[in-house]
């Protein structure tokens, strides 16, 4: 299906709706297969790579994603990570963040890309591409904007400063922008093919439609522009974002994502209806339906999802790791 997805990412017309995703899609019993355990799939170039092609290889989804956590640009930021190497299935997260106040992400987060597992990252995408590059699309996944400034200053003083001082909370999100953007660009020269950004924190689901119009949206499509600034090659972009955000989606419209992810909460035709000139790719609820269900499950939100016109089904967020590998070849007809 390779192909395929990519005349679809690229706006082409294709034949069939392909289902894969740009999220997280790793399992347990894919790192049993490789003699893998997850605490050790995060810093590790080689074992990352393994990790996020074991999917594919054991199951065909044809996709893999990169990194396999969203906290990658808040540590290049100098926020301190936890990992979790005594727990079996926890993804690493801010212990510490960088800043308390906007204000102070200042122009040196514009800088290049090079603190916290910038090049392990790299190295691991170029594995996969070279493992299996030819049969499956690889994600960049980077966070959102919103997302990473969560990640990086105090989350109590962001809700505070966007009421109190919603200019310098703008501001810190253009600088992020730029910042995210030359990851963007790392992942596309390291063999990605098209970009993922995980906007979960500032998905107007969460936020609300009018703080989302007036600060997160400027800032996706600062971002969605200068990641295609200076790219000789096409760069897809899909923009996730969790919750029910039906009120929303002809604001996500105009994020300048090719395509828009949405979960289950979401009524599809509704925003199907919405998009007019933006993909829409969703929404099989990656807990009740592909972890919690049985196969039938999957096959008919599988079916729901094609019959409300989405143009590729993909799980509405991150796969939980125990989901059996039966479901997800019900979900990509394997």
């Amino acid at each position: 299906m390779r192909d395929e997805i990519l005349k679809l990412l690229n706006g082409e017309k294709i034949s069939s709706t392909p289902a894969f995703s740009g999220l997280i899609h790793i399992t347990a019993e894919g790192l049993a297969g490789e003699g893998l355990s997850f605490n050790e799939i995060h810093t590790d170039a080689q074992k990352m790579a393994r990790a996020a092609a074991s999917t594919f290889k054991l199951t065909g989804m044809p996709s893999a994603t990169l990194p396999l956590d969203l906290c990658a640009p808040a540590e290049a930021l100098g926020a301190e990570l936890r990992y979790y190497p005594d727990d079996e299935f926890r993804f690493p997260q801010v212990g510490k963040v960088k800043f308390e106040s906007t204000k102070e992400i200042s122009e040196i987060v514009n800088g290049e890309w090079e603190g916290g597992r910038a090049k392990l990252i790299c190295d691991a995408m170029q594995l996969v591409k070279q493992d299996a590059g030819n049969d499956l699309v690889i994600s960049g996944m980077l966070p959102g904007p919103f997302t990473l400034l969560l990640y990086v200053c105090r989350p109590k003083n962001v809700f505070i400063e966007i009421k109190k001082d919603p200019n310098s909370v703008l501001q810190a999100l253009f600088h992020l922008s730029s910042f995210l953007s030359k990851i963007g660009h790392a992942y596309l020269n390291a063999g990605a093919d098209f970009i993922t950004i995980h906007e979960m924190g500032g998905s107007p689901g969460f936020i609300g439609p009018k703080p989302f119009e007036s600060h997160i949206l400027p800032a996706l499509q600062k971002l969605t522009l200068q990641l295609r600034s200076g790219q000789a090659l096409p760069c897809p972009i899909v923009l996730s974002v969790c919750g029910k955000t039906d009120s929303a989606m002809s604001l996500l419209a105009q994020s300048g994502a090719d395509a828009v992810s949405v979960d289950q909460l979401n009524d599809l035709q509704a925003s199907r209806a919405a998009l007019k000139d933006v993909m829409l790719f969703g929404n099989i609820d990656p807990v009740g339906t592909l972890y919690q269900g049985d196969e039938g499950s999957v096959a008919e939100a599988v079916q729901r999802s094609k019959e409300a016109g989405v143009d590729a089904v993909w799980p509405g967020c991150d796969l939980v790791p125990q989901t059996s590998i039966q479901n997800i070849q019900m979900m990509t007809g394997g």
